[in-house]
Formats: C-alpha cells, structure tokens, sequence
C-alpha cells in the first residue's frame, strides 16, 4: 500500500497558479506574448486578475463579440470553483508612452 501525501495550497500559492492560467491562455493567442501581464488584486469577496496585453493584441484577447474573453472567464470560473475562491479577470490594453 502507498501512503498519498497531500499538499495544502495557500491563497498566495492558489493566486499564483491562477496567474499562471490566465497567462498561458493569453499567451498562447497574442502575437506579442512578451508584453502579456498578469496582476493580482484583492476585491471585497474575491480576487481580481487584471490581464494585460498589447493594444494590437487586445482584439484577439476579447475575440469577436467577447467569446474569447468569456471563455477564458469560463475556465477561471471552473477554477475558482475547485479553489474555493472567486476570481475574476479584467482585461486591460499595456498604454503605450506618449509621443
């Protein structure tokens, strides 16, 4: 018989592997995944993932009539369920420096 060992994930642990999702997802799908980020704030009854890409990226992060995002927030949300913490994601274009 094996014994399973089991390892308790803290919040930070279980924040830090939703960035990672969130990250890997929006990476996967940009052209510039370089300039993808992804920040973590806390909200009154959850977590707040704000997801930011490159203005030329952000149309192919929300895709048309918002089903990328939506999916996206889909599989944050069936993480979220399993971690027991709400999540979720706001996406926000990088600015780009004045001229």
């Amino acid at each position: 018989m094996t014994d399973v060992v089991t390892r308790v994930l803290t919040r930070e642990d279980l924040t830090r592997s939703m960035i990672d999702l969130v990250a890997g997802m929006a990476k996967s799908l940009v052209d510039f995944p370089d300039e993808v980020e992804v920040k973590a704030a806390p909200e009154n009854d959850g977590t707040v993932l704000m997801l930011r890409v490159a203005p030329a990226d952000l149309g192919k992060v929300i895709g048309k009539q918002g089903r990328t995002a939506r999916s996206i927030r889909t599989i944050l949300g069936a993480a979220s369920m399993k971690a027991h913490h709400r999540y979720s994601l706001d996406i926000q274009r990088v600015e780009e420096p004045p001229a």
